[in-house]
């Protein structure tokens, strides 16, 4: 364009309003900024003043090497911890990962070896507790190696049979048979117990209303295992495609069909998956699955729920066992200090890695057979004479336990198998397919990503939730609900490259 007299036409239209200066608009606080604001405090709370804090607490706990090396998992962890908060990506299984390092093998340790008390006996002597620690130290470190590895390498797009790049979506006609085997064996979940009510008395009268069923019985627990996973396995994968389909798509929000059946899976899942009748471990998946799910491309949402669940685990968890036993058998926790809980319930990670380490010194590594029963967990006792039991319970009879409901943390699992060498392979390999997940379900959730049926949109949020019952194993116990699962997302996964019909 011309000017005149160095006057150009977006001056003219610039003078002709009005005289006194035109602001622009304001722009939200962006990320990067807000994250510098809280880098500081969220680092110095986790890695120094949490530690600080519980360091200052009255106990006899001797300050040793095991002491020491507890402190340095502790900050290390909550290190890694913060770089998950703070990070621009979500990284929902690695923050899962980190969040539960943090506070089962750091933060309460750590009380544990202030106070001088700990959930489980230690029956070894104290230098199988130091290399426990350093043990896990290095499995940390082979996580992140993992992890390293993996952002190192670039994304491929999935090429099926026909050379099409046709991403993992629910195929419809397979979602809604998945929705009506949620039903069906949901139902028969609860007709088998007894009806709804007794879902919300407490796991003990469930425990003895599926005793009756004759499904459980001392020598197997398979046909238990079958009917509890079942019940509630498909009922939360099919709530799950369903929140994403309201969340993502207005057409489901405007169809009357699709929200009804929302509804009716919803309270399915409030009769089935509440955390009355279930384990704390396994509602805690079904949370974070479900908050993952509905609210996917939230930052706030994922931050919220890594920092919030430090405050929730330190506070609450050991308190949210009030429904595990009837009227009669509960006792109350009573401490008068909120680290006491800690040293004193639920967190038996590091001493049960002791306990491990001085259980193989007597028996030798098992080379693989402990895992090769966690992977054939549904062949009953019967086909198999053999068949290993959980690697908590085998310790915890060798300890002379009368309660074997013991934990046996990833890191055991391995180490009683391969050790030193197999712990950090397997760690490395977790690691590694952890970061690798999570740049896949970045890409997953974004606009242009799959759409409403996005199977890895579904199946990242709940691995991030069932994470926390896999750290803390046993592997076996674990294995039935996530090979449900697994079954599950196979049976309705569709590779077709087909449109993304998504109507906003």
């Amino acid at each position: 364009m011309t000017s005149v007299h160095g006057v150009t036409p977006s001056t003219l239209v610039r003078e002709s309003g009005p005289r006194h200066p035109v602001e622009p608009p304001a722009k939200p606080m962006s990320w990067a900024m807000l994250s510098r604001a809280l880098s500081v405090p969220l680092i110095l709370g986790l890695v120094c003043f949490l530690p600080a804090l519980i360091a200052a607490q009255p106990g006899t706990g001797v300050r040793d090497t095991a002491y020491w090396l507890q402190l340095v998992l502790t900050c290390y962890s909550g290190a890694r911890l913060a770089t998950m908060i703070l990070s621009t990506r979500r990284r929902l299984l690695q923050g899962v990962f980190w969040m539960f390092v943090y506070i089962a093998m750091g933060v309460a340790p750590f009380a544990q070896a202030v106070i001088g008390q700990t959930p489980t006996p230690m029956v070894g002597p104290r230098s199988d507790l130091v290399t426990a620690i350093a043990l896990i130290l290095v499995g940390c470190a082979a996580f992140d190696l993992g992890a390293l590895l993996a952002s190192r390498r670039p994304l491929r797009r999935r090429t099926t049979a026909r050379g099409s790049n046709g991403p993992a979506t629910a195929h419809p006609v397979r979602l809604r048979l998945l929705v009506l085997l949620a039903f069906a064996a949901s139902g028969y979940y609860v007709l088998k117990l007894g009806g709804p009510a007794v879902f919300f008395s407490s796991r003990q009268e469930i425990s003895a209303s599926v005793a009756e069923t004759g499904l459980a019985t001392g020598e197997s627990n398979v046909g238990s295992a079958f009917l509890k996973g079942f019940g509630t396995v498909p009922a939360l994968l099919a709530l799950l495609f369903y929140t994403r389909r309201m969340v993502t798509s207005r057409r489901a929000r405007r169809s009357p069909s699709t929200v009804l059946v929302w509804f009716a899976l919803a309270l399915v899942n409030l009769i089935v998956n509440n955390p009355i009748s279930n384990a704390r471990y396994w509602f805690l998946t079904v949370l974070v699955s479900l908050l993952f799910t509905a609210f996917p491309s939230s930052a706030a949402m994922y931050r919220s729920v890594l920092a919030m669940g430090v405050i929730g685990a330190l506070v609450l968890f050991p308190y949210a066992d009030r429904f595990r036993y009837d009227d009669s058998g509960y006792r109350p926790v009573q401490s008068s200090s909120v680290f006491e809980p800690l040293a004193t319930k639920d967190y038996d990670q590091t001493v049960m890695f002791a306990n491990t380490i001085s259980w193989v010194d007597t028996r030798g590594h098992t080379y693989g057979r402990q895992l090769a029963g966690s992977a054939f967990f549904f062949v009953p006792r019967a086909a198999w004479s053999g068949k290993p039991e959980d690697t908590g319970v085998r310790v915890g009879q060798w300890m002379g336990m009368n309660m074997t409901n013991l934990s046996a943390p990833l890191w055991t699992e391995f180490w009683v198998d391969f050790g030193a060498p197999g712990m950090m392979g397997g760690l490395a390999l977790i690691g590694y397919a952890a970061a690798r997940t999570d740049r896949r379900y970045a890409r997953a959730v974004t606009r242009e990503g799959p759409g409403p049926g996005s199977v890895l949109a579904i199946a990242a949020p709940l691995i991030a939730g069932y994470t926390f019952i896999l750290l803390r194993g046993p592997l076996l116990q674990a294995a039935g609900k996530l090979a449900i699962a697994a079954l599950c997302l196979a049976l309705i996964t569709s590779f077709r490259d087909r449109k993304a019909q998504r109507s906003r």
